[in-house]
């Protein structure tokens, strides 16, 4: 259990530090921002498929557990629990994730503010889903 509990910690600050550390490289000047400015109609598509998908995703993760497949497989025998939790919260974590990232990336390549706040938004769902013993304990228990 534990094991899995600290495996999706890493995860979860492994993809915040990410995140990071693309905004201190672009805010340091080492990747140049704006290339891709001056590109309206990209910066159009990409925006309108973000916000589309950031939409979709923040509540399908946060009820990830709730699926009755998925609340199944969680709450099965004590053989296969946990390494059910580490995958399904796995996916649940870079559910948000991912499209954080891209979000970050792409705010600096098109220096659109909607880029931001749809990370900032993901960012803050993220401490929805963060992983604490208590949380795993009661998302594998039958209810």
């Amino acid at each position: 259990m534990e094991k899995t509990v600290k495996n999706l910690r890493m995860l979860f600050l492994c993809s915040i530090a990410v995140a990071l550390i693309i905004v201190l490289l672009y805010e340091t000047e080492i990747l140049l921002p704006g290339a891709l400015a001056l590109n309206n109609r990209l910066c159009f598509v990409v925006a309108t498929i973000m916000e589309l998908l950031t939409i979709a995703i923040i509540p399908f993760a946060l009820r990830l557990f709730k699926f009755r497949k998925v609340n199944g497989k969680l709450t099965e025998s004590e053989a296969t629990r946990w390494d059910n939790l580490l995958k399904y919260g796995s996916v649940r974590i870079l559910l948000l994730a991912i499209p954080m990232i891209i979000n970050v990336v792409c705010y600096y390549l098109f220096t659109l503010t909607a880029f931001a706040y749809m990370a900032i938004i993901l960012f803050l769902c993220m401490f929805f889903v963060y992983p604490t013993v208590d949380k795993c304990i009661a998302e594998t228990t039958k209810q």
